[in-house]
């Protein structure tokens, strides 16, 4: 997406990729409605849509299939205009994908480190190549090479604040997989219009399953097992989160008693999946402080990797690339002291943001997936004791936040929410005015027919 935005303004830019071919892992993905105007602001939206399933619920079970809680997603449309999507997250990568020019993307360039001044940026890849430009995008993920590169430098300086220096934490493990067409007569549920979610909260076990609800009749579903400790090396983290999807071997029969309101278990479903959709990860959390320094920022995980619980980890890696690209866009010069200034811009607006949400993630794993006796409390208060309209009062503050680019033609927000004012680009409207101008000479002087 960031390099999709970089396109938009008119940028040079590489994409640096340290696999050798693309890999999309990993099973769903949500798109919120608060993130939804930008696809609409690229002309991207219908085909998003194409490949997604309208959402409308989300039920909550425990594991003896009683359900203990409900969200009804049906209002999404008149608050904001849009409905949440969901969607297999190789079709989401394959769609930006298709956005990039290939002559922009460097693939089996992993980036062993960075070497930042005055003048510029340089990264070393593992291809033994260095590679020379204005700003470094750190895009890469939780276990960030670009991050761990920046940090390093900022420890052995003194400038590393304290709170930057811990670990990440892990969570949970997950397994994940997206079967293939469900049989509409066995499975008449998967073939409904609209999408729908179910998490179910196992019964004195450290385990949860869910399943989303996608088109062309699949499913994609995830069992999350809480570990007993929460601290994970990096280095080791690294390697688990990079196994290929064939090395994992999930045994069906192990997750029959995970049953679903599908009609279908959880070990059916994974008969149902081709190995090689199927994916081991760590989940991790952690909100760093530092965002950037001199003229290397962070984006996405690498800042602020999120639970997925909440369903805020893509989207907030998307908002970050939309408040980079419109402070990019508003530079002046490449200088150092332009660049601190769009790196603070940035900062500033996404901080907050990531703060609330980062905190909202956490609250919800708390919720669907925390297994311990505080986590049950938590559960059952957010259930069954919390006023409906405080719910509503929270999701409504959270839709309200609805960036778009500043430069390209706006949205118009539509629901009752009121999105949050826009910040519209002096260039672009100066751009704008010039083009308009130039239109209008164009006109004065045009010859006229004569008869």
């Amino acid at each position: 997406m960031m390099a999709i935005l970089l396109e938009r303004a008119g940028a040079d830019y590489y994409i640096y990729e340290r696999h050798h071919e693309f890999r999309a892992i990993g099973s769903a993905t949500g798109m919120w409605t608060n993130i939804l105007p930008l696809f609409e602001q690229l002309g991207l939206l219908e085909k998003l849509m194409s490949i997604s399933k309208e959402q409308i619920d989300l039920s909550i079970f425990d594991g003896q299939m009683n359900q203990i809680g409900h969200m009804d997603l049906r209002d999404h449309i008149d608050l904001t205009g849009y409905r949440p999507l969901c969607m297999y997250r190789k079709d989401l990568h394959q769609l930006l994908l298709n956005e990039v020019p290939k002559e922009r993307i460097r693939l089996g360039r992993k980036v062993l480190s960075i070497l930042q001044n005055q003048e510029g940026v340089m990264i070393r890849c593992s291809n033994n190549k260095t590679y020379h430009g204005d700003i470094l995008i750190g895009a890469d993920g939780a276990y960030s090479g670009v991050r761990q590169s920046l940090f390093k430098q900022l420890k052995e300086s003194g400038k590393l604040c304290k709170a930057d220096g811990a670990q990440l934490k892990v969570h949970h493990m997950s397994i994940l997989g997206t079967t293939g067409p469900l049989d509409p007569i066995k499975y008449p549920r998967v073939h409904e219009e609209y999408g729908r979610t179910g998490i179910f909260i196992g019964d004195n076990s450290r385990h949860t399953w869910r399943y989303f609800v996608i088109p062309d009749g699949r499913v994609c579903w995830r069992i999350d097992t809480q570990l007993e400790s929460t601290v994970f090396e990096e280095s080791e983290s690294f390697r688990v989160s990079d196994w290929d999807a064939d090395a994992i071997k999930v045994d069906s029969e192990l997750w029959q008693h995970c049953m679903t309101d599908l009609g279908a278990s959880i070990g059916d479903l994974i008969n149902l999946t081709p190995p090689q959709a199927v994916t081991k990860v760590m989940l991790e959390e952690r909100l760093f402080e530092t965002w950037f320094y001199c003229r290397t920022v962070l984006i996405g995980d690498s800042c602020h990797k999120m639970l997925p619980n909440a369903g805020r980890g893509a989207i907030n890696a998307m908002q970050d690339a939309i408040s980079l690209a419109n402070a990019i866009y508003d530079m002046e010069d490449s200088s150092p002291a332009s660049i601190t200034k769009a790196f603070k811009a940035y900062h500033n607006e996404r901080y907050p943001h990531a703060v609330q949400d980062f905190a909202s993630s956490t609250q919800m794993a708390k919720v669907l997936a925390g297994q311990n006796w505080i986590d049950s409390v938590t559960r059952k208060v957010v259930l069954n004791y919390m006023p409906k309209w405080l719910s509503k009062k929270t999701t409504i503050k959270s839709m309200r936040y609805r960036p778009q680019l500043s430069y390209l033609a706006q949205i118009e927000s539509r629901g009752s929410v009121e999105a949050l004012p826009l910040k519209v680009s002096k260039r672009y409207l100066a751009e704008q005015a010039a083009k308009s101008h130039a239109a209008s000479k164009s006109a004065e002087v045009e010859p006229k027919t004569t008869q």
